[in-house]
């Protein structure tokens, strides 16, 4: 998150520094644009809220779905890691680890971080009909 604001803030400082005309600049060198002297800015501003709305929201909302769901997990749940391992929770600790049952009397002790949302819900989904 800190990433992510601070290269705003460097894009938003560089550009600010382009969009100022240099000390003992005459008016040969003024913008004659419909938008006058801010039009770059309001460019860069319109620019902004594209990333913002296309790039980080989505983002966040990715990240709280994904919060919650390793929030509401419980023993006896089937679920898939980010590296392919499927298994069913035996335990989950109050260190941010899960207990999880590979194959019968086998167990993993994994981070919560490490179960992936998508491929979890992929194979809890009811099977559908089969087609004939």
């Amino acid at each position: 998150m800190f990433k992510r604001i601070s290269s705003l803030f460097v894009l938003v400082v560089l550009f600010l520094q382009a969009c100022t005309p240099p000390p003992g600049a005459g008016s040969a060198n003024k913008p004659s644009g419909p938008l006058g002297d801010y039009g770059s800015l309001i460019f860069m501003g319109m620019i902004i809220l594209v990333f913002w709305m296309f790039f980080i929201r989505p983002q966040a909302k990715k990240q709280k779905e994904q919060k919650k769901f390793i929030e509401n997990m419980g023993k006896g749940e089937k679920i898939v890691t980010i590296a392919g391992i499927h298994g069913t929770i035996n335990k989950v600790n109050e260190d941010g680890t899960i207990q999880l049952e590979v194959s019968p009397g086998s167990y993993l002790k994994i981070e919560k971080s490490a179960i992936s949302m998508e491929w979890t819900a992929a194979i809890n989904k009811p099977a559908t009909a089969e087609k004939k």
